[in-house]
């Protein structure tokens, strides 16, 4: 028996931008999310987890209306954070981008992770598969913390919108990693974060 714990980056949504913090799912977006609820229908949830930010609900909207069935749950571990901040260890050039992160910040975003993991990361009987759908640095944690890398390495750890991480545990056995950022779901134009393809 497995705990299958199924972590997605939410869809695009409209004010990524104009530089603002949350807003509704762009066209891009519901599309990224359709295909992945497409994806995810033959699996058998017992739960789905969701950031209570608007864009991560509406993908896990679509989720459940693939799946009638399903009633997602919105979770406050699951919320957008900055899990550390420098760390002696954390290589100089990430530097800038803690410079407009404050140190509350850091704090509620290090006692948050360190929450979400105690939550999630806990062997249930039997097999168990749960979806939470969250932010890039939240999957970058779970990650980092699976595979035991250093704190500082959930910077280098990056999701594309609607892309499937995927994290499992035997019983017996430690956490490991299935998949990572898997787009096989979502056809070339909706896959993000990727090299742009240079003209020949």
């Amino acid at each position: 028996m497995t705990h299958y714990l199924y972590l997605v980056r939410h869809g695009e949504h409209q004010d990524a931008e104009h530089g603002l913090v949350d807003g509704p799912l762009s066209p891009r977006g519901r599309r990224q999310a359709a295909a992945l609820a497409d994806r995810l229908s033959g699996i058998p949830f017992d739960s789905v987890w969701h950031s209570p930010l608007e864009r991560a609900s509406q993908t896990a909207r679509a989720v459940a209306e693939r799946m009638p069935s399903l009633s997602p749950q919105p979770s406050a571990l699951l919320f957008d954070c900055v899990p550390t901040g420098m760390l002696p260890d954390t290589p100089a050039a990430y530097e800038p981008f803690f410079g407009s992160v404050t140190e509350a910040e850091i704090d509620a975003g290090s006692a948050q992770m360190a929450d979400a993991t105690a939550e999630f990361l806990v062997r249930k009987s039997g097999e168990v598969h749960e979806l939470l759908i969250t932010h890039n640095f939240v999957i970058g944690w779970f990650v980092r913390e699976v595979l035991q890398a250093p704190d500082w390495r959930w910077m280098t750890l990056n999701q594309a919108h609607c892309g499937l991480t995927v994290i499992a545990q035997k019983q017996g056995r430690p956490w490991t990693l299935i998949t990572h950022n898997d787009l096989a779901h979502l056809p070339v134009e909706l896959r993000t974060g990727l090299p742009e393809p240079h003209p020949v």
